[in-house]
């Protein structure tokens, strides 16, 4: 999000581009602001409520492929 409002503001300050432009991407930093602060916020009480105990992070098992022989057969045809 901060790389989008970074460059969307670049444009919205450019010099040689036309005033209708920079207001479109001045309007859209500002929606793009808007959405990192909801995210943060939502994140904020996610890990609050990961703390309080009032939600549990689900757990994932993890398949990795890379180095182990049961995965290393002939090449697929075409390959």
């Amino acid at each position: 999000m901060e790389l989008k409002i970074y460059h969307m503001r670049e444009q919205a300050e450019r010099a040689d581009a036309p005033p209708a432009f920079r207001a479109q991407c001045g309007e859209r930093v500002a929606v793009l602001q808007r959405q990192r602060d909801d995210l943060a916020a939502e994140l904020t009480e996610l890990l609050g409520d990961i703390a309080a105990g009032r939600r549990v992070p689900g757990v994932y098992r993890q398949f990795k492929m890379y180095n182990d022989p049961a995965y290393r057969g002939p090449a697929p045809p075409g390959a």
